[in-house]
């Protein structure tokens, strides 16, 4: 009987270790989704957004910020070029192409300054070119701007090193367009300003063309 007894005793032991047990793991499952609920969620991929004055393209966003973006870099010189570089170069040159555009012109209305050396009589916008470097004066041309693009370098590399000036920045407002205006008014002037300068760059390109086609005199029809 004893034997019995020890008999079935051993055989309940060894089937309750195959009875599922009584601790349940939903408490570890609410860490976890209190742990999950508490992450950051991963960021959105970026929206693809077009350039508002080339649809077709994406918008470069390096631009962003500039006063008169309107995405146009069809090349993205920006995302490998400093913005704050490009836009002196574009200020830069479209403030040449203004004063160009208004000396071509003059040229071939007449104006001339006095006295007019007898090698530059009747000389044009277009021809005055080839006579000016014969003559050397386009020499002296070349030496004069040479020295101010070297001085004015100088400025535009603290820029790029963050010295806090504005490209185009030369401190040059005689007049006092700019004092004791507000950001808003300092940015409107600005706009006016990048807007003529892109203007002019185009002007003076089709101008030089259009003179050379022509070889008449203003407006070169």
């Amino acid at each position: 009987m004893f034997t019995k007894t020890a008999l079935l005793a051993a055989l309940v032991a060894s089937a309750s270790a195959f009875a599922p047990s009584q601790f349940s793991g939903r408490p570890s499952t609410f860490v976890r989704e209190d742990a999950a609920a508490e992450a950051e969620p991963e960021p959105a991929a970026p929206a693809y957004v077009a350039s508002p004055s080339l649809p077709f393209l994406e918008y470069p966003p390096n631009l962003a910020g500039y006063v008169g973006d309107v995405g146009f870099d069809p090349f993205r010189f920006s995302d490998f070029l400093p913005v704050d570089f490009l836009r002196e170069a574009e200020l830069k040159h479209g403030r040449m192409c203004q004063l160009a555009v208004v000396g071509f012109a003059a040229v071939d209305l007449g104006f001339r300054i006095y006295p007019t050396p007898e090698a530059y009589e009747g000389l044009t916008s277009v021809t005055a070119h080839d006579a000016l470097v014969e003559y050397g004066a386009m020499s002296q041309l070349l030496l004069w701007i040479s020295l101010a693009e070297i001085i004015s370098s100088v400025a535009v590399i603290q820029m790029l090193q963050g010295s806090g000036r504005e490209p185009g920045d030369f401190g040059l407002d005689p007049v006092g367009f700019l004092a004791g205006k507000s950001k808003e008014d300092v940015d409107d002037m600005k706009l006016k300003e990048i807007t003529h300068c892109r203007l002019a760059m185009l002007a003076f390109s089709g101008m030089v063309t259009q003179a050379v086609l022509t070889q008449g005199p203003f407006p070169y029809v």
